[in-house]
């Protein structure tokens, strides 16, 4: 235990820096200040979003410039002695490791403040078009590390700790990872982030604050065990909560028409986002970028106190915890009805408090004269995925009902500003939603997205021609947004097939007729004049200065739908309506990009082929990237230094490219040994985490072989474990001396969270662990092989598993994964990659080398070919599969049955069953590329060789490449320094 035992300014010769706000001085950092030179005048900045302003001095040209300073370590000392008492959150006689963790955190947190505000404040004043990052998840890790790294702090912080009695490391490890996100997707934007703020681009994320995150996996002999997240429990020092920043988000009422002629949407359920703020410094620069998370509530008077007082306690508490709980987990189950209406809250509270925002600082920025054609010349929206297409409608809704805009003018600045980026090719990611549900929830959103659809139809139309219907009807029912509604009347017409003449006569009518109505439609298709916004119901005609009853219970339904009499071109009333998110993506935006250059050829070729067809200069390319700040610079300081020595400069971290000098010195045998002792150091680190997590023993001296992702079927945790599985049972039937010369001793580390309601997925999890059980106490067996499921996986876990990996899995069935990202992390870290021509696989193998990639399985084009096979009864299984799958059943692993486990990977087809994911297919191919892996890491020249080489390929996976790309081709806009 460390105490304070003196005055935390008795030893300081620091000064504070003097801030002043509108209640006088606040002290914000220690630091060491030289005088203010001659030509610098006081002026008070806004802190961000917010009307709060603080002294900065600012240069005589009236812009705010940062005074220059590097805090020493007796100045960091004081800061942290300072927050330690007067920003307590602990008791004050003692000064352990989590109460040292927050005033360390609290003091960089000051440093970036001032950065942060400044930041902003230049953009106010230069008005430059900005980025903004919608998305559902920001995986960020840690926080503490990562900021000091990018400040050029972390020996001063060393020192500092050092002098008040702890290690830099042991306080970072008492911050909790931010439970806002799972996989990859929220990682992607959290390395955008870093990249945005250390290029200097003028940006912002916006994303929703977890209370409870996903969950916190346990591992117990059952399997997984879901428990909430914690993370929140003693708070959050790097968050900043905005009590002037929030904004009304409403829910379920009805929409009516004003006697200002403008619809409105009246009555409902109504809440409130409030503003948490996140600072994402960037490296080396001054630029301090805002994450901006949403939380959600209801003011203190909706407290139902006659209730609580009368007893009924949950009911007087009803509307807070309504509000509430929209924020409490990631990814709620959306199995009922409830968890349905939770996430399409979680989605629009997202979309609309950001717009509100994005909407107040540009009207803000623009003075007393607002030009909203302007606003996409200052605004750009990207939308992380299908969870903020509610953007679109969203962005429609206030342009038209709020600002008083027309249809066509709103529509046309709302596909200027919006843009999509896809992350998957499977059919049940690309959401859809229940028409009945967002109906009930958001009915004016449901009438903007009709009339979106009606003009999308028409637009087909226009495209199509009327000369072949059966083509017209299939097209329009593939790329409209509303599965299965019915037509609007001017597309049944169109759609209507004509009767049998009996003469020549009735047949030139009927051509006659119908050449009639296609003029009409397409009259009615061009008319670019009609201002007036297109409607598919007549809303009710209300005086809007009526006060009215607020509806928190069933909402009162707009009849949106025409009565008409049924029509054999009419979809069948029995399907369910949806609302295909992805195709309201790629209508209402301007730029659709895949994220590696597979996965954007399938999105072109097959994914929205229809919609490619008919707007091609929407469809781009985005490979995905990763920041080399946090997946080497900070997570493997020891590899580091090495490229550092070798290459000659540190530049690399800024410039991904020169990495590639490391090839130079690929067969140097000094530069070998150095990277084996780096490499070897990181396993023992992980072997003693695994031994504190899991209690087994592994050794460093052997292989490390890691798969850590989301559980899927898609990824094929189950090739992997079946892989071992034969592994141990032919190893089972060798004498000790035949297997220790066959088999390289390996350690095969699985980690990763199966959501909770994935029966499968959770199977698999429970399949890893029991054969773990089992291989790991075999004493035949030793150190020749262990298995171990990591539990929790998360971003602190992965930045000491990548860098002590030797072999790493992305297995995916070929054209299943759009990207992945964990692939590149693993090649930057001299991580040698087994997998398929699948994601980003296919593009790292190109820059790293075919030599230096493990390939196996089939390719993309050949997947569907497959499944036919498969369905038509004529795959043949190789023996060896049929062998593993007999052996797991025989019991070896445990009494728990996996019957269902294995049946899906039999039969040709049906739910359950048939091997969609063709583990069958490819199991042989991928044992036989084992064996290679084998012989490869018992050269471990050649090994090394190949190790350095990824490292030396993987400068184009830096995320700082992707952004100058979206910045580029997508967002328009450009790095903005500081002065």
């Amino acid at each position: 235990m460390t105490t304070l035992q003196s005055s935390p300014f008795s030893t300081s010769v620091s000064k504070f820096a003097q801030l002043t706000s509108r209640t006088g001085t606040s002290r914000l950092f220690l630091v060491r200040i030289g005088n203010v030179g001659p030509g610098w005048r006081s002026f008070a900045i806004r802190n961000v979003a917010s009307d709060q302003k603080v002294k900065e001095p600012v240069s005589d040209d009236g812009i705010s410039s940062l005074h220059s300073f590097s805090p020493d370590s007796a100045s960091i000392t004081s800061s942290i002695k300072y927050h330690a008492e007067f920003t307590p959150s602990f008791s004050p006689e003692r000064f352990e490791l989590p109460k040292a963790y927050f005033a360390t955190a609290e003091s960089v947190r000051d440093s970036l403040i001032i950065n942060w505000n400044a930041t902003y404040e230049y953009y106010d004043k230069m008005n430059v078009k900005q980025a903004y990052y919608l998305s559902m998840e920001f995986l960020q890790g840690r926080a503490l590390l990562n900021a000091i790294g990018n400040l050029g702090l972390t020996g001063a912080y060393a020192v500092a700790l050092s002098k008040l009695g702890h290690d830099l490391e042991n306080v970072a490890r008492q911050e909790p990872d931010a439970a806002l996100g799972n996989g990859g997707l929220g990682r992607l934007a959290s390395c955008f982030l870093d990249s945005l703020a250390t290029l200097n681009y003028p940006a912002w994320g916006y994303g929703l604050r977890y209370k409870y995150g996903l969950f916190h996996q346990n591992i117990t002999k059952d399997g997984q065990e879901e428990v909430a997240e914690n993370w929140l429990e003693m708070g959050n020092p790097w968050e900043i909560v905005r009590h002037d920043v929030s904004y009304p988000i409403k829910f379920y009422g009805k929409v009516v028409l004003g006697s200002d002629g403008q619809k409105h949407w009246v009555g409902g359920e109504n809440i409130k986002a409030v503003a948490y703020d996140v600072p994402i410094p960037g490296y080396k620069t001054k630029t301090t970028i805002n994450l901006r998370l949403w939380s959600t509530k209801v003011p203190s008077e909706d407290f139902d106190l006659q209730s609580f007082n009368a007893g009924e306690h949950a009911k007087a508490n009803e509307a807070q915890t309504s509000a509430e709980k929209i924020c409490y987990i990631l990814y709620p189950g959306d199995e009922s009805e409830e968890g349905k209406i939770l996430r399409l809250k979680q989605q629009y509270t997202l979309c609309s408090a950001s717009l509100q925002d994005i909407i107040a600082r540009f009207e803000r920025r623009s003075g007393k004269s607002v030009s909203w054609d302007e606003f996409p010349e200052k605004v750009a929206v990207q939308m992380n995925d299908t969870h903020p297409t509610l953007c679109i409608p969203e962005l429609m809704r206030i342009l038209i009902d709020i600002k008083g805009l027309d249809w066509k003018e709103a529509w046309s600045i709302t596909q200027r500003t919006v843009a999509y980026t896809n992350h998957t090719v499977l059919p049940e990611a690309l959401e859809k939603w229940s028409y009945e549900v967002m109906q009930k929830l958001l009915p004016r959103h449901i009438e903007i997205i009709e009339m979106i659809d009606e003009e999308l139809l028409n637009t087909i139309v226009s495209e199509y021609g009327t000369t072949d219907i059966d083509l017209l009807e299939q097209k329009l029912k593939e790329m409209r947004i509303l599965e299965n509604f019915e037509w609007p009347e001017t597309v049944a017409q169109l759609l209507v097939r004509p009767k049998e003449a009996s003469s020549e006569e009735e047949v030139e009518s009927d051509i006659e007729a119908e050449s009639v109505i296609v003029d009409e439609a397409e009259s009615e298709v061009i008319d670019n004049d009609k201002e007036e916004e297109p409607s598919s119901s007549q809303p009710e005609v209300v005086d809007i200065d009526k006060e009215e009853e607020p509806s928190l219970s069933q909402p009162e339904v707009i009849d949106i739908d025409k009565e008409e009499e049924p029509s054999s071109s009419q979809p069948e009333a029995k399907l369910p309506i949806k609302v295909r998110m992805a195709n309201l993506c790629v209508v209402g935006g301007h730029a659709v990009n895949g994220v590696a250059e597979i996965h954007s050829d399938i999105v072109k070729e097959e994914v929205f082929n229809d919609f490619y067809k008919l707007w091609p200069e929407k469809f781009q390319n985005k490979t995905n990237g990763v920041t080399p700040r946090r997946w080497i610079r900070f997570c493997n300081p020891g590899l580091s230094e090495i490229i550092t020595k070798w290459i000659g400069t540190d530049d690399w971290v800024l410039d991904a490219e020169k990495l590639a000098d490391l090839r130079k010195f690929a067969d140097d045998e000094n530069l070998h040994a150095e990277w084996r002792a780096s490499k070897w150091s990181n396993k023992a680190k992980v072997a003693a985490f695994i031994r504190e997590k899991t209690g087994y023993v592994v050794n460093p001296d052997a292989m490390f072989d890691i798969q850590v992702k989301r559980i899927h079927e898609y990824k094929r945790q189950l090739l992997n474990i079946l892989g071992i599985v034969y592994r141990y049972k032919k190893m089972k039937e060798m004498s000790e001396e035949e297997r220790k010369a066959l088999f390289v001793p390996r350690v095969c580390i699985f980690g990763g969270k199966a959501f909770a309601t994935y029966v499968q997925a959770k199977r698999i999890v429970k399949f890893i662990t029991d054969v773990a059980a089992t291989v790991n106490h075999d004493p035949d067996i030793g150190d020749l092989l262990k298995v171990v499921f990591v539990p929790d996986y998360n971003v602190s876990v992965a930045e000491l598993l990548i860098p002590a990996s030797e072999l790493s899995q992305h297995i995916s069935t070929a054209g299943m994964e759009a990207s992945g990202t964990s692939n590149m992390k693993f090649a930057m870290n001299g991580c040698v990659l087994i997998g398929t021509l699948d994601g980003a696989n296919v593009e790292i193998r190109q820059e790293v080398g075919e030599e230096n990639f493990f390939l196996f399985g089939a390719q993309a084009h050949e997947i569907s070919g497959l499944r036919k096979e498969r369905a038509e009864g004529e795959f043949v299984p190789d023996p060896r599969f049929e062998e593993v799958k007999a052996f797991v059943r025989s019991g070896v692993f445990g009494s728990y049955s996996y019957d269902d486990l294995m049946g899906s990977l039999e039969g040709n087809e049906g739910y359950g069953q048939g091997d969609y994911f063709l583990v069958g297919k490819d199991f042989p191919s991928y044992i036989e590329c084992q064996e290679n892996v084998d012989e490869a890491y018992k050269d471990q020249k050649i090994w090394t060789k190949m190790s350095i080489l990824n490292t030396a390929g993987s400068y184009k996976f830096s995320s700082d490449r992707t952004i100058h790309e979206y910045a580029k081709d997508i967002w328009n806009i450009e790095p903005v320094q500081l002065p």
